[in-house]
């Protein structure tokens, strides 16, 4: 990445971006929402979904009217991590979900986001998104979804729906390793 493109992740205030930023907004009042279970369960699955839906109509507009990015590759994925960290985290700490599962999400994000600061700090290289990352989190999404609507038991549920979403997470932590690590050998033999 040289010099000019580093400059030029910054917010372009196109309607991706700024649906972005509200998706961000929008992730405080939800937890708030949420830890008051099940008093607001209905508003809080209503702004979930707002949420969610945000996140499928920027990326479609982006695409579709060439409202692409740097800002939008990096921190559209950022502001899912964060959504999907704070809807974990906050189900848990309420009983809906299991706490193997925020701690996966954690655990694996912070990976990716440190892995992906060192690609960019020693290598130049920026860690973008990819098909399994996008799964992975639809799958999460879902799975998250879920758990507005099923029951307290069978207990084993709450595990079994997060199954796909964290093999996906894994698929895509191995492929990102192998890309990048690819991407640094190539970069290292060409300049030999």
């Amino acid at each position: 990445m040289t010099e000019e493109e580093k400059r030029n992740i910054h917010f372009v205030p196109n309607l991706p971006n700024i649906l972005t930023m509200i998706r961000l907004a929008a992730i405080i009042p939800l937890v708030i929402l949420l830890s008051k279970w099940p008093e607001y369960k209905t508003l809080s699955f209503t702004l979930f979904l707002a949420i969610w839906l945000t996140d499928i109509l920027d990326g479609y507009i982006a695409r579709t009217y060439n409202q692409i990015t740097d800002f939008g590759k990096l921190f559209d994925p950022l502001v899912d991590k964060l959504f999907q960290i704070a809807v974990a985290a906050t189900m848990a700490a309420i009983g809906r979900l299991p706490v193997w599962v925020p701690s996966f999400i954690i655990f694996r994000e912070t990976l990716m986001i440190l892995g992906g600061y060192l690609l960019l700090k020693n290598y130049e290289v920026v860690v973008y998104s990819d098909i399994y990352g996008k799964l992975a989190t639809v799958f999460y999404v879902i799975a998250l979804s879920l758990l507005f609507f099923i029951p307290e038991e069978p207990a084993w549920i709450k595990h079994v729906i997060f199954i796909p979403g964290a093999v996906l997470s894994v698929i895509a932590t191995l492929n990102y390793a192998r890309k990048n690590i690819h991407n640094i050998k190539s970069r290292n033999n060409t300049t030999r």
